[in-house]
């Protein structure tokens, strides 16, 4: 077994209030702040004998609280993305002032897509990982010298280098369990980049890491598959849900809003709570110029047939899609309004580099602004159209969201759930103080 450097994985201290994670898709300080398990972090830790996470920004962790570690490590990864990239530029140059002789390496969708580009931002950067990078990581820990690693620009007596792309992996079951990291690395936290081709563990390999998490965090209540395709192939997913029902978990995951029924219903029976659903739009011309490949009528169907089984229903809505109108925005306010789910999150559209939506916004000069959040970490409306502006945008979210949730009957069903469930009782309170405060924070921002 070869020798590994001391590697120290790092999620860096950010925002005050910043809400999200490494792997969370809109990271910036948001209306319920919730965090995501690091999982693009754990995975090459758990390659790397003897390593550290730290996910600074739920433990709420200052660049003061993790700059004695960077002293005890040879090897720093940090996981950035667009809106954190400058903030998380800055924590590389204070942990090599701290360590001179650390080698501070970035990744993550965002530097994946310009590499040298980010290389440039500072000095402090000795690489970028492109994507695959949990074995490009794990062989610089091994102490690879960094132009013999594939999938890596990499700076070396002033100059930038680039080595050959690392080629996919096409067996996923070669990664190893990430609760292993949790476990050993990470506290509970209270909510629980490879191309366009769909590659997956097997059923198997998925079972028996749920089944080891079971073992490792007996109080873990529930489970959440953040896989934006789970249901995309209902015979696999009928088959995860089967293993679930027979190690006896409740679990939630991500889908599609065109579950055929059958499926649904072998998800339910076998321990589904609840279903987080991207419904994006109530616009078909919106949801066809994203190539969502979802119809407004099967949507309906599908939220129905989920109500009907007893699913919960998180809906998801982004506002200032290409095609945004003023009337498209009230269809989308209707749509939700009428489909109803338990709860929602509406999201402005955010453009990331390397994303065709970015391509096209610069091509036709829909981009106005490539700060995706403000100097505060709140998410902005970078997107502004010849006939619909980035502030009438921006103001639609809160729109949306007081016209769904001020309703005699969402306030109604929400209280119900509060009175006969003390724990929801207490998290919807917090909740709900955060959602007035976040929506108030808006209002004054944009004045």
């Amino acid at each position: 077994m070869p020798e590994y450097l001391r590697t120290l994985f790092l999620h860096p201290p950010s925002f005050a209030g910043f809400d999200g994670g490494a792997g969370s898709r809109y990271q910036a300080r948001r209306e319920v702040r919730s965090f995501w398990y690091p999982t693009w972090l754990a995975q090459p830790a758990a390659l790397v004998p003897g390593s550290r996470l730290i996910d600074a920004p739920p433990a709420d962790l200052s660049l003061a609280d993790v700059l004695p570690a960077a002293r005890e490590y040879d090897l720093a990864v940090l996981h950035t993305s667009a809106p954190s990239f400058g903030h998380d530029v800055k924590v590389a140059e204070a942990l090599r002032d701290a360590n001179p002789r650390l080698c501070v390496g970035f990744v993550g969708a965002h530097v994946a897509v310009a590499r040298e580009s980010a290389l440039g931002a500072s000095r402090a950067i000795d690489f970028v990982a492109g994507n695959e990078f949990d074995f490009t990581i794990q062989e610089i820990a091994q102490g690879r010298p960094l132009g013999e690693v594939a999938g890596l620009s990499y700076r070396t007596n002033g100059h930038v280098h680039r080595t050959p792309e690392r080629a996919p992996l096409e067996d996923m079951d070669r990664l190893p369990f990430v609760v292993d990291v949790y476990k050993r690395d990470l506290c509970l936290w209270p909510q629980t980049v490879g191309g366009h081709r769909y590659r997956t563990r097997s059923v198997e390999h998925v079972l028996a890491e749920i089944g080891r998490a079971t073992r490792l965090f007996p109080q873990v209540k529930e489970y959440f598959f953040d896989d934006d395709t789970f249901t995309d192939d209902p015979p696999r997913a009928e088959a995860i849900a089967r293993g679930l029902g027979r190690l006896g978990v409740t679990w939630s995951c991500n889908a599609k809003a065109d579950v055929p029924y059958a499926t649904l219903k072998v998800l339910k029976d076998n321990g589904l709570r609840l279903l987080l659903v991207g419904y994006e739009s109530g616009s078909q011309a919106i949801l066809n110029n994203v190539r969502k490949g979802i119809r407004l009528d099967r949507a309906r169907e599908f939220t129905r047939n989920a109500k009907a089984l007893g699913i919960t229903i998180h809906g998801t809505f982004i506002m200032g899609l290409p095609g945004e109108t003023r009337d498209t925005i009230e269809a989308t306010i209707r749509f939700a309004l009428d489909v109803d789910p338990h709860t929602i999150q509406v999201s402005l559209a955010a453009p990331y580099p390397g994303t065709e939506l970015y391509r096209e916004a610069q091509a036709r000069g829909w981009l106005e602004d490539d700060a995706l959040v403000d100097t505060a970490g709140v998410q902005t409306s970078v997107l502004g159209y010849p006939h619909l502006a980035r502030t009438e945008i921006f103001a639609s979210l809160e729109e949306f969201y007081r016209r769904f949730y001020f309703r005699p009957r969402k306030i109604f069903a929400i209280g119900a759930e509060m009175v006969r469930d003390r724990t929801v009782l207490r998290r919807r309170l917090g909740e709900g103080v955060e959602f007035l405060r976040f929506l108030a924070r808006r209002r004054r921002e944009s004045s």
